[in-house]
């Protein structure tokens, strides 16, 4: 992604992103880890790092490379980051990475109700991109932690100038802006599976509102036309990435095809009129629509999900907005819909003339030529997308009991507590703790992105088993007071059959247990608070490891062992993957999980409730084929051993299976899927 000039110059100026102290990340990488994996293999990891990290060593060279491409670069980590974290995964856009906004719930008495809050809701984004256009949109200055620092508002210029282009083995993620082609003054509408063009510009005047409903009118009408009905096209977005770019190959042989590509990939944005979704609406219900349409036979296809802001205007009321991610981070997304809501409140009270003053030309429907092949990958797609939609699993839930001005009163960040209970829930359900990741803005950083917060300490760890009741979390000073002071008053069923020195003695243990909660809950609130200001100013090691794995990638004839061992593979899993998006208009955000067994875990604090979006799913890997998979721990840390009826039918290193990252099944996994299910 290339940006112009004068984009890099908007608002203040900000510092270049800072490349950590290698010994630092290196200590810090093993304290987030120590107590995540066993000590057989902490200890095996201790030693790899050390070597790592000696000086003169493999990795002082490689820190040195990284901190002179630091000098070349605007943002160092900046092109290693938006590939691993986007353009080399190879799987579906929609629960896998296309986060969901759900607006509050509309009530339309009729198509044309539907039809006039698309229209106000397109022209908000000719407002809000004329501000783009004419860089008067105001600067962002950062919040909570190290609050009052101007931030970079690059990301902005991504919302509706860029466009991911799936591509075989990588995507690239476009820049529309160009010195020789025309800015676009289209937008895509798509309706009953079709998309139309709809110009929002013509002969040099913007079209008023009135306009847009017009035109808006013909379009609905259009789609509606049996005989002109076309293949659902856009579902073939929704495919595995790899799938796509090779459907959208064949499509390009076509010069109808390319034309019609052309024109959706240089739009402003897309607006979904959807058909009404067949479910009783709820948070739960409308999160679950957005992220994925609900599939080929609601209003999956309805979608083209490589543009960055597609918004959703449905029949039922169920209106919001899906994401392509790459271009922006959560706050710029959420900032730019706030806008446009409160532009519609704001002119809600206006009337909208039914019809335009002047003659406009008919809204043009995009053509497609399918061939067989076409047809394979519509027929292919549509079905993962039904499997994705019947696999995943959701809830929206309001906390209700207290908000975040609540937990301000108690003089703890409300983001800090939140991490502390997600913590505290996962361990109640699982027993454990694992890599967690919560992102964290380096937006106060020239072309910043994000870095994680990683918020399994070893601190929020000995407060959790202390709060469920781990006996080994309890210091055996209080442990040996306990027992000598009350040996008796804990035998006894009832408090009123207890004297007054055994009650004493008795409160005095409750309150020595209760007082060592308070202090481990303090201690991890302080470790979490103290990692969030040390990821919001650059100083967070997952970047940091990253650019060094990249740039040993480029210059090394192989990886360092530090990138091949379990422990980094095991940092990189991020089974609870979080981030706290608050808004300020009635709206919320939600997305999918990262991994197979993992969760997504979305919150929104407000004054007096706390709303969660939690995020899994039901099945995973060969469980989605009709087996019942249960994962043991074995005592040999490298051996994968595959068990179907108490028999071993498959057997490898776990060295011998590529972690790519590239969202392809190992040729190792695919062999153990088939013995698995011929077993």
């Amino acid at each position: 992604m290339h940006w112009t000039n004068s984009e890099q110059q908007v608002g203040q100026k900000v510092p270049k992103l800072p490349v950590p102290p290698l010994q630092q990340t290196l200590r810090m990488y093993l304290q987030c880890m120590k107590h995540l994996v066993s000590e057989e293999q902490f200890k095996k990891t201790k030693a790899i790092v050390e070597k790592f990290g000696i000086p003169g060593g493999l990795g002082e060279s490689l820190q040195q490379m990284l901190e002179e491409r630091s000098e070349k670069t605007t943002n160092w980590v900046f092109n290693y980051w938006l590939d691993d974290m986007y353009l080399n995964n190879r799987l579906a856009l929609p629960v896998n990475s296309s986060p969901a906004i759900i607006f509050a719930r509309q009530h339309f008495k009729d198509v044309n109700d539907q039809l006039r809050f698309a229209a106000n809701l397109i022209s908000g984004v000719q407002d809000y991109k004329a501000l783009l256009d004419t860089h008067a949109l105001p600067a962002d200055f950062s919040r909570g932690q190290l609050s009052g620092h101007p931030l970079c508002m690059k990301q902005y210029y991504g919302l509706f100038s860029s466009y991911r282009l799936p591509g075989c083995t990588k995507d690239t993620l476009v820049a529309q802006k160009s010195n020789v082609m025309p800015e676009p003054e289209h937008i895509i509408v798509a309706c009953n599976n079709q998309f139309f063009v709809l110009d929002v510009v013509i002969n040099f005047r913007r079209l008023s509102e009135g306009d847009l409903f017009t035109q808006l009118q013909k379009i609905a009408k259009m789609a509606e036309n049996e005989e002109e009905m076309l293949p659902p096209i856009g579902l073939l977005t929704a495919d595995g990435r790899t799938e796509w770019a090779e459907a959208r190959m064949i499509l390009m042989k076509d010069s109808t095809n390319r034309d019609s590509l052309d024109m959706i990939e240089r739009c402003i944005c897309l607006v979904c009129l959807d058909s009404p979704s067949r479910v009783e609406l709820s948070d739960t219900s409308m999160a679950l629509q957005m992220l994925h349409g609900g599939g080929c036979h609601n209003n999956g296809a309805n979608r083209w999900y490589d543009k960055p802001m597609q918004f959703v205007v449905g029949r039922d009321g169920l209106c919001g907005a899906v994401c392509e991610h790459s271009p922006f981070d959560g706050i710029v997304m959420v900032q730019c819909t706030e806008y446009l809501l409160r532009h519609m409140k704001e002119s809600s009270k206006k009337l909208v003339r039914a019809d335009s003053v002047s003659e406009l030309p008919a809204p043009r429907r995009l053509r497609w030529k399918c061939s067989p092949d076409i047809q394979t990958h519509l027929a292919s797609a549509a079905e993962k997308l039904q499997r994705a939609v019947e696999n995943l699993d959701f809830i929206a839930y309001k906390f209700e009991h207290y908000g975040k001005e609540f937990i301000k009163k108690q003089k703890i960040s409300p983001d800090a507590y939140v991490q502390v209970a997600l913590q505290l829930a996962f361990y109640r359900c699982h027993r454990r703790l694992v890599p967690t990741y919560e992102s964290a803005s380096l937006r106060r950083f020239d072309e910043g992105r994000v870095d994680n917060i990683r918020s399994a300490t070893s601190e929020a760890l000995a407060f959790v088993k202390a709060m469920a009741g781990d006996k080994t979390a309890v210091s055996d000073q209080v442990l040996v007071l306990i027992r000598t002071l009350i040996p008796v008053a804990f035998h006894l069923s009832e408090y009123s059959q207890l004297s007054q020195e055994q009650r004493t003695f008795q409160e005095f243990a409750i309150w020595l247990l209760d007082s060592e909660k308070i202090q481990k809950f303090k201690d991890a609130i302080a470790a979490q608070t103290n990692y969030s200001v040390l990821a919001v100013t650059g100083m967070a090691i997952d970047n940091h490891l990253l650019g060094l794995r990249e740039v040993a990638r480029e210059h090394c004839k192989e990886l360092p062992e530090i990138f091949t061992d379990e422990t980094y593979l095991t940092s990189n899993r991020f089974i609870l993957s979080t981030s706290q998006v608050p808004t300020t208009m009635e709206m919320f955000c939600c997305y999918g999980p990262v991994v197979p067994n993992g969760y997504g875990a979305c919150y929104n604090p407000q004054p007096e409730h706390i709303l969660f979006c939690i995020s899994s799913f039901k099945e995973s890997g060969l469980e989605a084929d009709g087996h019942h998979l249960i994962l043991e721990v074995v005592t040999d840390w490298n051996a994968v051993d595959l068990v179907v009826n108490r028999e071993v039918v498959f057997h490898c290193n776990i060295y011998d299976l590529d972690f790519g990252g590239d969202g392809k099944l190992d040729p190792l996994c695919e062999e153990a899927r088939k013995v698995a299910l011929n077993a």
